[in-house]
């Protein structure tokens, strides 16, 4: 979700310094996962509690179960702060220790990475973030970007907007605005939008907002009051949202009209407004809350012990989305381990593992978390992402509330424009190598 040229970012990482890793064992005494954060800068108000969920819930299965496998996990943290030159430092600083995985958490970091994933012998999973085209398995073997891409995510929330309307065919004449960072993550779902437009005849208003204007959108929001759309969507990250939540209360525009990508949904994006928050929907695609017996585990055996997280922070949404990224790490070390026999598994071996990732309703049920994610049952050789589901949540003034259904995204409008996207990346990049890697799952 980071780009080139974020010079906020790129300024804040320089202020805090080299790539910060704290003193490990080496990678072969266990199996070495690297979590890439951001706990400074712009982001950090959203990087904190993702990183928190991230390590504990790997911090709890070494806890509780010695690792995974009988092998403990290595995990370590290295500060980006957000900014790509940081996050390939990062990656050249710990790729020595033979990680098993990478997590960018960020697109701008993503996007340098993904050409070095096969040379290493290193997989990238962004999850749910990052290069749709990526989910692409034939020309990007080494790249993993479930549940959902960010095509599925804006194609989820046109069903949803569509619904309440009474029809795809009911949004003829009508304009649908879109606010949205100015870089690659938040211009990346314009030309489905553009294509929805085209298809069911509305129109569409554009509201970039640049890296310096995050936290002083006046002027966003002075064009929505003036241009009146009937939505608004947002694909917003660190504090750009809390802004923007703001900035349409007091602007009085209808909350419940209001829509963000699951990456606009913190806790900390909506609390700031107040009562005028009420009403504001994401899209989310696991649970929140800490009623589930994984969770508790985190609490008994790592929160004050172990952990930089306030006791009272677990649970909440992006600290959710912390924990659902590192179950996907854990479920393709143990998937890695079965295909390969090996307890000490590799990165070329999690590659395989991820490539055959399955956690079934049951499967969730057994991690501990009933309930807490549709399946994961479509990831395969061809497809990196498997294009799942996710569901509407509003904000009730206090606390997150699911108000829909599971949704599915429109698969048939999005696959056509990730295969044209996946092959031009491919043809602009001279020499991009044809995957070679053996299939351990039928497609």
């Amino acid at each position: 979700m980071r780009l080139k040229g974020l010079l906020i970012g790129a300024m804040l990482g320089a202020m805090a310094g080299t790539p910060a890793l704290a003193p490990a064992a080496l990678a072969q005494d266990g199996i070495y996962v690297p979590l890439f954060s951001y706990r400074t800068g712009p982001f950090a108000g959203s990087g904190i509690p993702i990183a928190n969920g991230m390590s504990d819930y790997l911090n709890m299965l070494n806890a509780r179960d010695g690792g995974i496998g009988g092998v403990r996990l290595i995990v370590e943290e290295c500060e980006t702060g957000y900014d790509t030159k940081k996050g390939v430092e990062c990656y050249e600083s710990t790729k020595s220790k033979k990680p098993v995985v990478t997590n960018p958490y960020s697109t701008g970091i993503t996007l340098q990475l993904i050409p070095k994933a096969a040379v290493d012998k290193i997989p990238v999973l962004s999850m749910a973030y990052g290069l749709s085209a990526s989910a692409d398995g034939e020309r990007f073997p080494w790249v993993f970007n479930p549940p959902a891409t960010y095509w599925d995510g804006l194609s989820m929330i046109m069903k949803y907007i569509a619904g309440k309307e009474g029809g795809f065919d009911k949004l003829k004449g009508k304009t649908i605005g879109y606010i949205f960072f100015d870089g690659g993550y938040g211009r990346e779902p314009i030309p489905l939008l553009e294509q929805f437009a085209k298809t069911y005849g509305f129109d569409t208003k554009l509201y970039p907002v640049p890296a310096a204007e995050m936290q002083n959108q006046s002027a966003q929001w002075l064009s929505v009051r003036r241009d009146r759309p009937n939505y608004m969507i947002m694909w917003g990250w660190g504090a750009m949202n809390p802004t923007a939540v703001r900035e349409a209360a007091r602007t009085n525009f209808p909350m419940d009209r209001f829509l963000g990508v699951w990456w606009s949904g913190g806790e900390d994006d909506a609390r700031p407004a107040g009562e005028g928050a009420k009403g504001y929907l994401t899209l989310n695609f696991h649970g929140v809350g800490a009623d589930y017996p994984a969770i508790q585990d985190i609490v008994k055996h790592v929160i004050g012990k172990n952990s930089q997280t306030p006791r009272d922070k677990v649970g909440e949404n992006l600290y959710n989305r912390g924990v659902y990224n590192s179950v996907l790490i854990a479920e393709a070390i143990r998937t890695a381990q079965q295909i390969t026999g090996k307890k000490l598994v590799t990165g070329e071996d999690v590659r395989r593992g991820l490539e055959s990732l399955t956690i079934t309703e049951a499967r969730w049920k057994e991690i501990g978390l009933p309930g807490f994610a549709a399946p994961i049952t479509n990831v395969s050789c061809t497809d990196h992402n498997g294009h799942h589901a996710a569901y509407m949540q509003q904000w009730d003034g206090q606390k997150w509330v699911k108000v829909s259904d599971w949704i599915t995204p429109m698969k048939e409008q999005v696959r056509p424009l990730l295969e044209a996207a996946a092959k031009d990346y491919v043809e602009k990049n001279t020499g991009w190598p044809k995957r070679t890697e053996a299939c351990d799952k039928r497609s």
